[in-house]
């Protein structure tokens, strides 16, 4: 029986282009995944410039362009009536700039270059248990028999097959503030390529033209009021987007193409990610509020580190070791951007605090351009959103508005005592240790 270097379970935006940059590298690697392609998964559809550099490596943007992935590079961003950011996306800024493309094409196109590349793909196909031996991760059982590997990978999202029966465990755990929703309408009247980012009262929204001459409206609506948004979706979706008068303006004349899609039931979370034999990446092990737009990225992110720590990992006699840093690597790099995620995301109205911040931020062309390199990993949003900035903002809240004074001073302190705890738990996480299990 053939024994692969890699199994890879999940073949979407992590485990496709591992697969590939594997195969490239020489491995023998079986890519496995229970959906047919193309078929739909919920995204935001945006990929930041950092991904899109991902893709340029790997030979494939001029395919995703072909694809019909559109290229964003104007940029739309208001909260309420306080804060309105106009920006050219200039490539000299960042590199590139982001695209948009529904994963029904994107996937379809990733699974294709993995299996042109030499990955042994097979699609259709469940993952039904764990092989292992002396407590090693020795490869997966499937309806069609076993696949042995060296190594196991888990890139099959947030409900993950391998993260369940490894055990992995999940810490830094965060509720979802907002459901989303989301649509695709053709014969808009406005197909500039610019990305429009909102968040009106209690709403979230994001949207862009697409691929296939579409255009994708989506908003979020805070987890309390999702039974009632269900009650009436088609209503209550249309009525959403009349919160942003200049988003349902640009709708008004086109014609809403298939169902409203939703994403409900999630949590933000990290989960342990390596273990004998075993290794996670992309949503299986990590994820974040999908608010603002870091997912494919990401896993694109992530595949290319975990490629080059594999390489390193088979290649020596300490593969567990290597899978170690690279868990380490994965903690540092999503650690900031997770808890920034969550705040943008977060239930309820835009505070006066946040509000006075970014507007601060709008004022600046500099700190401006850091948002941006905030949103493409170029800097941490610490490096933004110092304290001192937004002691500042809270000095100018409180004039603006005398009458949250309680309320503006409380956020301030949280914010404070919340920075110092999340740092502590960075530190302390680094000793954390894979569960050995014995769960099979």
């Amino acid at each position: 029986m053939k024994r692969f270097d890699v199994v890879v379970v999940g073949a979407r935006c992590a485990g496709s282009p591992l697969a590939l940059m594997l195969a490239r590298r020489g491995f023998s690697v079986c890519l496995v995944d229970r959906a047919q392609f193309p078929s739909e998964t919920p995204s935001t559809h945006v990929i930041q410039p950092c991904g899109v550099h991902v893709l340029d490596q790997l030979g494939l943007l001029d395919a995703v362009l072909a694809a019909g992935a559109v290229r964003l590079d104007r940029l739309t961003m208001v909260i309420d009536d306080a804060v309105r950011i106009e920006a050219m996306l200039d490539e000299a800024d960042c590199g590139r700039a982001s695209l948009c493309v529904r994963r029904v094409t994107l996937d379809k196109l990733l699974v294709d270059a993995a299996a042109a590349a030499g990955a042994d793909v097979r699609t259709g196909l469940r993952v039904t248990g764990l092989i292992t031996e002396d407590g090693r991760v020795i490869g997966v059982n499937t309806a069609a028999g076993p696949i042995h590997g060296r190594l196991v990978v888990g890139a099959d999202g947030r409900h993950s097959t391998v993260a369940s029966l490894v055990g992995a465990r999940e810490y830094d755990v965060t509720p979802a503030g907002k459901m989303f929703a989301w649509a695709y309408f053709e014969d808009v009247c406005d197909r500039e390529e610019r990305a429009r980012i909102g968040r009106r009262g209690a709403r979230v929204f994001l949207a862009s033209p697409t691929d296939g001459d579409l255009y994708m409206a989506a908003t979020g609506i805070d987890t309390a009021k999702q039974a009632e948004f269900h009650a009436d979706r088609d209503a209550n979706f249309t009525a959403g987007l009349q919160a942003w008068p200049e988003l349902a303006d640009v709708v008004a004349g086109g014609r809403r193409v298939g169902p409203i899609r939703v994403l409900t039931n999630w949590h933000g979370y990290f989960r342990e990610s390596a273990g004998p034999g075993w290794v996670l990446v992309g949503d299986a092990g990590h994820f974040k509020d999908p608010t603002p737009g870091q997912g494919i990225g990401d896993a694109f992110r992530q595949a290319a580190r975990l490629a080059r720590s594999i390489e390193d990992g088979l290649g020596n006699t300490s593969p567990d070791a290597a899978m170690q840093r690279w868990w380490q690597w994965r903690d540092d790099d999503a650690y900031e951007m997770y808890w920034f995620a969550s705040s943008m995301g977060a239930a309820g109205r835009t505070s006066p605090l946040t509000t006075r911040l970014m507007r601060n931020v709008a004022a600046d062309p500099e700190a401006t351009q850091m948002f941006f390199g905030v949103l493409n990993h170029d800097i941490r949003p610490s490096q933004l959103f110092t304290m001192s900035r937004a002691a500042r903002a809270a000095a100018r809240a409180l004039i603006d508005r005398p009458d949250q004074l309680i309320s503006t001073l409380s956020e301030t302190l949280s914010v404070g005592m919340q920075n110092a705890q999340r740092a502590r738990q960075r530190r302390t996480r680094r000793d954390i240790r894979p569960m050995c299990t014995s769960v099979w």
